[in-house]
């Protein structure tokens, strides 16, 4: 238990969280949207500090992330919580509900860094912005031992302290589920523009890809899915897009996407952007030129990368991305 970072104090002992665009008010004893933040005697503390659900590696691709170290395995972790409850969460069992979780201080986590001989470690899982303070704390340590962190999120935290958290972390994967607010409201418990705000931070701030989970006969119209490709376009057309296919899940019973509407997605943004993939569904992950449409990363077991200080071989055109 750790006092937390970002609230106010209120009358009668209440407190308001100040950490995501929820700002739950609690009455003392009450617990945040999240269940990550509680009251106690008017002080907002968190309950899930250096409490991980799991401790596993993976590759860096699984995030995913495809432009940033393509090839490398990556200590993944996250908490026990989440500030959205969306109906169609794959990982519900675990952001919704309470499960155990294993008690990782920072010294064993750079200790298990160090044991695996990986230099990389990701918030993720389930919504690493309710870990806040813990993730703050280990990724101050990490950077000091040459340890790059990855955060893959729902992007719903406000502007203060995703700016304390930026500079000790290396890259994210943003999940950005609709462009229509309405969605973001009925299907997530919350708000669609705090969301982008992240967004446009996140991308002059460090590495950036982007999700986006296409849900039968919710975002997935051709409207839907150009006003996403638009959106991401007009902030950087080299930032990498990560359409998903949906599968039925939790309270979501709609039918699988079919495979037609990811490959017309792929088509639609490939017009304005650089780089774009298909996720959940067998299909072509090779990064190519988007210049001279060169063979430049072929994924697999053993990855294959010919990119050589961040340009294309063959025709020198830059490729974004760390590699």
């Amino acid at each position: 238990m750790e006092q937390a970072k970002y609230y106010k104090k209120l009358k009668d002992k209440k407190v308001q969280c100040e950490l995501c665009p929820h700002f739950c008010v609690l009455a003392p004893e009450e617990e945040g949207k999240c269940r990550s933040r509680f009251n106690s005697d008017g002080n907002l503390f968190t309950s899930n500090y250096a409490e991980t659900i799991s401790i596993s590696m993976d590759p860096i691709e699984k995030k995913p992330l495809y432009h940033f170290y393509p090839g490398q395995s990556i200590l993944s972790i996250g908490p026990n919580s989440c500030n959205f409850s969306c109906d169609f969460c794959q990982n519900f069992s675990i952001s919704q509900f309470e499960v155990p979780t294993y008690h990782l201080d920072l010294e064993e986590l750079l200790r298990i860094c160090k044991q695996k001989r990986t230099k990389f470690v990701a918030y993720t899982y389930t919504e690493p912005i309710t870990w806040f303070e813990y993730i703050l704390d280990s990724a101050k340590i990490l950077k000091e031992n040459g340890i790059k962190t990855v955060l893959v999120t729902n992007g719903f935290i406000n502007p203060k302290p995703l700016y304390e958290l930026l500079p000790y972390i290396k890259a994210m994967n943003i999940d950005l589920k609709s462009m229509e607010d309405d969605f973001y409201r009925k299907f997530c418990g919350g708000k669609l523009q705090p969301v982008l705000d992240t967004i446009k931070t996140a991308a002059k701030n460090c590495h950036l890809e982007i999700t986006n989970l296409l849900i039968t006969d919710e975002n997935d119209s051709k409207e839907n899915i150009q006003k996403v490709i638009d959106f991401i376009a007009e902030i950087n057309p080299n930032i990498p897009l990560h359409f998903s296919r949906y599968f039925p899940h939790y309270k979501m019973s709609n039918p699988p996407t079919p495979k037609s509407t990811l490959h017309l997605a792929r088509e639609l943004a490939q017009e304005k952007l650089n780089y774009v993939y298909l996720g959940n569904i067998f299909s072509d992950t090779d990064t190519k030129c988007p210049k001279c449409n060169s063979l430049l990363i072929k994924r697999g077991f053993s990855p294959k990368i010919l990119i050589k200080n961040n340009k294309c071989p063959f025709c020198d055109f830059e490729i974004y991305g760390e590699f």
